[in-house]
């Protein structure tokens, strides 16, 4: 009597969730979302505590609070000293109109920030980088393009005065982004030759050739969900040198959804992953304290960031693209207590 022999399958690598580590560089934690309200109208409890557990569970062993204007980057610096995470301190280019606007002037903002980094360079909550600062052309209706330029140099000034890294922001305005940074000597070596530290271009979602220009100056490259919308964005991604990546997932923005080009890479992320980077979520309108909120972001995602650029270099593990990520991060930064 003939034997069938049916074929054992092949086991799927289990993955140890405790194995993989990550750090958020771009985390908006002084937006109201996290507190429950939406556009000035409470829809559930603040579960900022909750939202912070979902992300020590997935890895996320800290996190860089953005300021994007000098109001908010003393929020940030608050948050940061509150919950033992980082921060950075600066303009956003669309906000950059509030130089100009300040009661005692340009001049005085700038100053401003400047006391505000030399008061939290060292210590629990300290400041890592200048910024959000840069260009964007997609919303100048927010600020003129020569006010952004404008202020974009002068905050320059202050990661020369600093040493510190430049957390950037370029929107559809690469070719004088990149020419102001030449200009104020940001050109190799992420401008160490005037006192700088180089910096992360963050959210990036320019082209290779722009990545490769960025990256061949001495700048690192962040990816959140914005960086892998479309397939051109996936290119770019695998562009990326991997002594120059960063992860990030600029909570509450930037998410990872269904439509999609990263959607592929995700269907083969293990459950034991899944569960932890994307919790099932609930609507506002039905909120569970210690669910995710549909819609809105968190750092918990990171993880499934990082296993998409994982998926686009075939070939290496999982752990590897998660650990370089970590290793650039916290030289950039120097967050070495973090080791």
């Amino acid at each position: 009597m003939p034997v069938t022999v049916i074929a054992a399958k092949p086991q799927e690598r289990t993955h140890d969730p405790s194995k993989y580590r990550f750090i958020d560089i771009a985390v908006n934690l002084t937006d109201p979302v996290f507190r429950g309200l939406y556009h000035g109208k409470r829809k559930h409890d603040d579960d900022l505590e909750a939202m912070l557990e979902r992300s020590r569970a997935a890895g996320v062993k800290s996190m860089i609070v953005t300021g994007g204007s000098l109001h908010e980057s003393k929020e940030a610096l608050e948050l940061a000293h509150q919950l033992g995470l980082y921060a950075t301190v600066g303009c956003h280019p669309t906000r950059s109109s509030q130089f100009d606007q300040f009661p005692s002037g340009p001049e005085r903002y700038l100053e401003e920030l400047d006391k505000l980094i030399a008061a939290h360079l060292t210590g629990k909550g300290r400041v890592v980088a200048v910024g959000e600062c840069g260009l964007d052309y997609d919303r100048t209706h927010f600020a003129p393009a020569e006010v952004q330029r404008r202020h974009f140099r002068s905050q320059l000034a202050l990661a020369k005065k600093y040493h510190l890294p430049l957390f950037l922001h370029s929107r559809a305005a690469h070719k004088d982004f990149v020419q102001i940074l030449r200009e104020e000597g940001f050109d190799k070596d992420g401008g160490k030759a005037v006192g700088a530290k180089g910096g992360v271009v963050h959210s990036f979602t320019g082209t290779s050739e722009e990545a490769i220009e960025l990256m061949d100056m001495g700048f690192h490259i962040g990816i959140n969900g914005c960086s892998l919308k479309t397939s051109e964005n996936l290119a770019t991604a695998k562009a990326i040198r991997p002594e120059w990546i960063m992860f990030e997932t600029d909570a509450p923005w930037c998410s990872m959804t269904s439509t999609q080009a990263s959607k592929p890479h995700l269907t083969s992320l293990p459950p034991s992953l899944s569960s932890l980077y994307f919790p099932p979520a609930t609507k506002p309108e039905s909120f569970v304290y210690g669910r995710p909120v549909k819609g809105r972001n968190e750092p918990a995602a990171i993880g499934g960031v990082a296993w998409v650029v994982h998926r686009l270099n075939e070939g290496i593990p999982f752990e590897k693209v998660a650990e370089k990520a970590w290793k650039n991060t916290v030289e950039l930064f120097g967050l070495t207590e973090l080791q």
